[in-house]
């Protein structure tokens, strides 16, 4: 046991340093978290068995022992097959269980295609279940079996996977409370990737504590009737799927009757969601996410056959899209129900507006949402300032939050968080300037918890606080031209003291005085040492 899911992964990332020799970080990931979660399937799967008496061991018997036995049988492993599958999504055959895979590597007896045939063979039992299919299917297909880096040889590659399983294994995921801390260590384990990787980070993770902030303002104030038939929360660009869990765990009593609905492009960013949801015991039946491009593939698929739009609306969605990213705004999208009522695209050079304008069409009448953007977004004119009018007159925008500089990994610009709703009771806006409250940690910055916490009960209050919040009214918006950037509303400037001129004068006398002093002293001293008597 380990005192802390923080120790723990300071340990498998050593291991990890250790282990993947020539292969950069970004690279080892997939094999490190993918062999994690395959043992966490493969356990969760025995437990499963275990908790529901499903095996007859006999005498000392290991419940994987049993399992092997019993599925010996084709017509039992069949069976099996299909129930494990419905139970859980997925089902593992007794030969390529995590315990089968290091019995045979403790004998020496593995051989370089069981790894190949372990992955095919998951994949294939996981169409057992249709309704699992988007969950697991191709969950692995970011292991590269076949890569030099991991040996020059077929043998060598199968040696290293053998001796990574051998570390995974060793490695015991309960803290000293006895708690199971492995959903939390895979999460810590993302974060050391994601600082590791540089700018690639930006486009699979955000900062726990930036989604913090996120997480906190969409939840606040829900209460049991909230919860009744569930609570549905989107992230169009989900990445690895990290602040939809941090959505949850603000809501600890209703955490069983969250779903997850998230969009993500990049195929091995989407696996690595797949894997953190799970790993974090978010049932399969509660997560629903794609691997799309959230601004050309809407969410469902858009209108049926008969020309009939069915989107989802959803409780809350958060979302920290790729800054000003390049899109098509071809003009066939101003008839897209997403874009059509804004008055113009956002421009070809910068979809911020786009994933603003995505995000809340899929937000119920009663939900309210967080989005991570560049300052531009402000203030920029154009089609962008159309939007942002657009926006402000339907009563959309609740409010402005500068954040910090340099917090996130991809950039080191200052973003801003904007915070909407479609049922609100007032028609001003909030803006906070927060961007003076962090620590320095390393190379970048970082939101402390009483710089969150003083967000948060800013928000709440919504009131003026000198040098840090105002409530602006649509009057105050208009008259700057709908101009949102924060020092219009926010007057965060320091009068300098008066400087005294008097005191000033007396000082450098005092500093004259001193020199005339110090000079006397060196004239005196250089007359001693200086020779009177020519012969000398």
């Amino acid at each position: 046991m380990v005192d802390s899911a923080q120790q723990l992964t300071s340990q498998l990332w050593s291991m990890a340093n250790d282990l993947r020799g020539k292969m950069n970080a970004s690279e080892f990931q997939n094999y490190i978290l993918g062999f994690i979660f395959y043992r966490y399937l493969s356990e969760n799967q025995e437990r499963y068995m275990e908790r529901m008496d499903l095996l007859d061991r006999q005498g000392d018997e290991s419940l994987n022992d049993a399992y092997v036995r019993e599925a010996s049988d084709p017509n039992v492993i069949n069976d099996w097959r299909e129930g494990l599958s419905d139970a859980l999504g997925y089902a593992i055959d007794p030969q390529y269980t995590w315990e089968s895979m290091m019995n045979r590597i403790r004998a020496q007896q593995i051989r370089p295609d069981d790894f190949q045939e372990m992955l095919e063979r998951f994949n294939a039992n996981t169409r057992l279940n249709t309704n699992a299919r988007e969950d697991f299917s191709e969950v692995f297909s970011d292991i590269n079996l076949a890569d030099s880096s991991l040996g020059g040889s077929t043998n060598e590659r199968a040696k290293s996977l053998a001796t990574l399983m051998d570390k995974i294994n060793s490695v015991e995921f309960i803290d000293a409370n006895g708690h199971d801390v492995l959903g939390d260590v895979y999460e810590y384990l993302i974060a050391q990737f994601a600082s590791n990787s540089g700018k690639k980070a930006g486009e699979f993770y955000t900062p726990h504590e930036v989604s913090q902030v996120l997480a906190k303002l969409v939840t606040l104030g829900r209460d049991k009737e909230d919860f009744r038939n569930g609570f549905k929360v989107y992230d169009p660009t989900m990445g690895s799927g990290s602040l939809l869990l941090t959505v949850a765990s603000e809501l600890p009593e209703y955490k069983k009757r969250v779903h997850f609905y998230g969009q993500e492009l990049n195929r091995t960013t989407y696996n690595l969601a797949r894997m953190n949801l799970m790993m974090h015991n978010v049932d399969y039946s509660h997560m629903n996410l794609r691997n799309a491009d959230t601004l050309e593939n809407d969410w469902p698929d858009g209108v049926d056959a008969n020309g009939v739009d069915h989107p989802l609306f959803f409780d809350a969605v958060v979302a920290n899209p790729p800054y000003s990213q390049h899109w098509d705004n071809a003009a066939s999208k101003m008839k897209d129900p997403r874009f059509k009522d804004y008055g113009k695209l956002a421009p070809k050079s910068k979809a911020d507006f786009a994933f603003v304008e995505h995000s809340l069409y899929h937000l119920n009448d009663t939900g309210r949402m967080a989005i991570v953007l560049p300052h531009g977004v402000l203030f920029r004119g154009a089609a962008e300032g159309t939007i942002r009018k657009a926006i402000i007159e339907k009563n959309y925008l609740d409010a402005v939050i500068g954040l910090p500089a340099n917090l996130f990994y991809s950039t080191s610009i200052p973003t801003v968080v904007l915070v909407f709703s479609k049922n609100k009771d007032n028609t001003n806006v909030l803006f906070i300037d927060a961007s003076n409250d962090f620590e320095k940690d390393k190379n970048q910055n970082k939101l402390r918890p009483e710089d969150i916490q003083k967000i948060i009960d800013t928000y709440v209050a919504r009131k003026d606080v000198d040098k840090y919040a105002h409530v602006a009214t649509l009057d105050e918006i208009k008259e700057n031209d709908y101009n949102l950037n924060i020092p219009r509303y926010v007057d965060t400037f320091e009068e300098e003291e008066p400087i005294d001129i008097d005191e000033v004068n007396r000082q450098l006398a005092e500093v004259d005085k001193e020199i005339a002093q110090l000079q006397a002293e060196f004239d005196a001293m250089v007359a001693d040492l200086v020779p009177t008597d020519p012969a000398d």
